[in-house]
């Protein structure tokens, strides 16, 4: 009775410890997105890629920005390992200047927390 607890007690051990292995890694393919010039209303939607490098699920909780002129779209549903997902941005376009903004990615990752940027430039019409 003592052995069969005993390897239980193992097995269980073992079986948790092997869990305990499985996690989530996020890698972009790009951690800035670069606009370059572009003119004012233009399409302001941008796509960070990215793959789940890990050995478990993937769930990205939050996605936000750093200014209201910045729109993130994260994925819904948990990216399995191995497979690709992509966060959408929209940038509003009718703002002319430099863009400089930081997305910030919270998610079950091995680094829960990664910061990706866009930048670029927006002009107007006439070209200022």
């Amino acid at each position: 009775m003592k052995r069969i607890v005993l390897i239980l007690f193992v097995g269980l051990l073992t079986l948790s410890v092997n869990a305990q292995d499985k996690t989530a890694k996020i890698e972009f393919k790009a951690e800035t997105v670069d606009y370059g010039v572009i003119e004012k209303g233009s399409d302001g939607v941008r796509v960070f890629e990215f793959t789940n490098t890990g050995t478990a699920p993937l769930i990205i909780s939050k996605v936000s920005s750093s200014c209201g002129c910045t729109i993130p779209k994260k994925p819904e549903e948990a990216i399995l390992p191995g497979k690709t997902g992509e966060i959408q941005v929209k940038y509003d376009t009718k703002r002319v200047g430099p863009i400089r903004k930081a997305i910030t990615v919270i998610s079950n990752a091995d680094t829960p927390t990664k910061v990706l940027k866009i930048k670029g430039e927006v002009t107007s019409v006439d070209g200022k």
